[in-house]
């Protein structure tokens, strides 16, 4: 039986993004061996729920857009692009099914920025201009798409992350780079499982339990999985935990003799 993945649409209204994103997604989920179900973004909530009933992970995507910052409590600054609506409503779906079911997640850019959010964090609305003091210039986070090695990330020791990786990349990993947003604050039960060590910009966040896959990076591996071992590895890992996960069991209530 085939490892179904739910990965909902990156943008709402922009289809040429949809178009240039997507692929690169299902390419990675199909070659370690899941098969992704796309989930539209303008679909009814109950029609997508019965889509859920289906799937055994959940991968959030990359968009064109930004986490509205009323969401972490913060007044918009003016670098802070447009939010998503639809794809908020639908990341929300998807977070609280995988969270109450304990499906695995797999959160990537927009994603990890979305899943950190949901879990009560927050996030750098810029990092040019939203960060203090010279770090904001340390790293440039945005060179470009084609760039496969932007700059390194330091990974936690002991973390899943780390015990993901291939050896000698366990401790640091060269990563490409498109954001201007980043993680300020992990959210509820989130801890920090890898940096950019030249500014200290959070790359990676994942739950701290032991017995729910819920990984997010900053990075892009379903850019550079053909090129990089670790990026596959990230893959792999997050569906073979998919292949591993049952619904958990109701306990059934018993009425007193």
């Amino acid at each position: 039986m085939s490892v179904i993945i739910a990965i909902p649409e990156p943008t709402g209204t922009d289809a040429a993004y949809n178009q240039r994103a997507l692929p690169q997604y299902i390419a990675a989920l199909r070659a370690a061996g899941a098969t992704p179900i796309v989930v539209p973004l303008h679909e009814r909530q109950d029609r997508v729920a019965r889509l859920l009933a289906g799937v055994q992970g959940i991968l959030l995507p990359c968009s064109g857009f930004d986490v509205d910052p009323e969401r972490y409590g913060e007044a918009r600054r003016p670098e802070c692009g447009a939010a998503d609506p639809a794809r908020t409503a639908v990341d929300e779906l998807l977070l609280q099914d995988a969270f109450n079911l304990r499906k695995p997640i797999l959160g990537i850019c927009h994603g990890a920025q979305t899943m950190n959010v949901w879990r009560n964090g927050s996030l750098i609305q810029d990092l040019e201009t939203d960060l203090e003091g010279d770090v904001k210039t340390a790293v440039n986070h945005r060179p470009g798409r084609e760039v496969v090695e932007a700059h390194p990330v330091r990974i936690a020791q002991g973390s899943r992350l780390s015990r993901i990786l291939p050896q000698g990349e366990r401790l640091e990993a060269k990563v490409n780079s498109s954001h201007h947003q980043a993680i300020r604050v992990a959210g509820d039960k989130l801890v920090v499982s890898a940096v950019s060590p030249l500014d200290g910009v959070i790359e990676a966040v994942e739950l701290d339990d032991a017995d729910h896959f819920a990984l997010a990076v900053q990075w892009h591996p379903e850019r550079t999985f053909t090129q990089s071992a670790a990026s596959r590895a990230i893959f792999s890992a997050f569906v073979e935990a998919a292949a591993a996960w049952t619904a958990p069991q109701i306990e059934e209530s018993v009425s007193p003799l």
